[in-house]
């Protein structure tokens, strides 16, 4: 590579100038964040965004090693029932899921002096990262009263209403390496389809598993999709919640009907 540094003259005085006032600008994009993190100003419902925890293993030059992944995971419900069972997150938090004597761990409120965790087991998931969605459901249910549920959006998400974007990323500035729930609380849908939504949310590593979340005309949250993947940036992956519907249990789509 040329070294504009070793180059006299006009041109070299000219390219130097291009990147000293370039960098000032690329400084503030990088710098600019629209997340926030989870705080007691922030809406209740997104205490229903927990941390999950997948004890897994890995291999590697034909050796296996164990591997913990970090997602995370949101407690759904249908409106009006008093608890919730149920959890979603992404398929490929749980890919190196193997040995199933080995719990998974969903931790509500981290922060708190009381955080609550649970284990959860699977129960359906998509298979791959074409449908990277998992439903778990927990040890033992969490009362509404004490933590509130997510329920799912009926539909496609509205491409013409903002999104909050939620997850534990670990990045180190507003994510605290995945220590706080950080969110975007108003971002956009850029291109949708039933299987797959792209929106300028900011999420990073770690959010995967985390919540994509509309309003309706009531004011009350839905949970419109599954974070699949972020670029730390303005260009993140979901999963729209109608392309998993038809695979989750009554009880997570009917509020009074109890899991047999």
């Amino acid at each position: 590579m040329t070294n504009i540094l070793s180059h006299s003259g006009k041109k070299a005085t000219a390219c130097l100038l291009c990147l000293h006032l370039a960098l000032p600008a690329a400084a503030a994009t990088e710098n600019t964040d629209p997340r926030q993190r989870l705080s007691a100003a922030s809406p209740l419902w997104l205490r229903a965004i927990g941390q999950l925890t997948v004890p897994g293993l890995k291999t590697e030059q034909g050796h296996a090693r164990h591997h913990t992944e970090r997602c995370s995971a949101t407690l759904i419900a249908p409106a009006g029932e008093l608890q919730a069972e149920l959890i979603v997150t992404a398929w490929h938090c749980l890919e190196s899921y193997r040995d199933l004597t080995r719990t998974i761990t969903f931790t509500l409120l981290p922060t708190s002096s009381t955080p609550l965790v649970i284990g959860a087991r699977p129960v359906a998931d998509g298979g791959s990262m074409a449908a990277d969605w998992a439903l778990l459901r927990l040890e033992h249910a969490v009362p509404q009263a004490e933590i509130p549920a997510l329920a799912l959006q009926p539909g496609p998400p509205d491409p013409q209403r903002t999104v909050l974007m939620a997850g534990y990323s670990r990045d180190a500035g507003m994510g605290d390496q995945g220590n706080v729930l950080s969110y975007d609380p108003a971002c956009r849908i850029t291109r949708s389809s039933a299987t797959l939504g792209y929106s300028n949310c900011r999420a990073h590593k770690g959010a995967s598993g985390g919540a994509v979340i509309q309003l309706n005309d009531r004011g009350q949250p839905l949970l419109s999709g599954i974070i699949s993947a972020g670029d730390g940036q303005q260009d993140s992956r979901f999963v729209p919640i109608v392309a998993l519907r038809s695979a989750l249990p009554i009880t997570a789509l009917t509020p009074g009907v109890q899991p047999r």
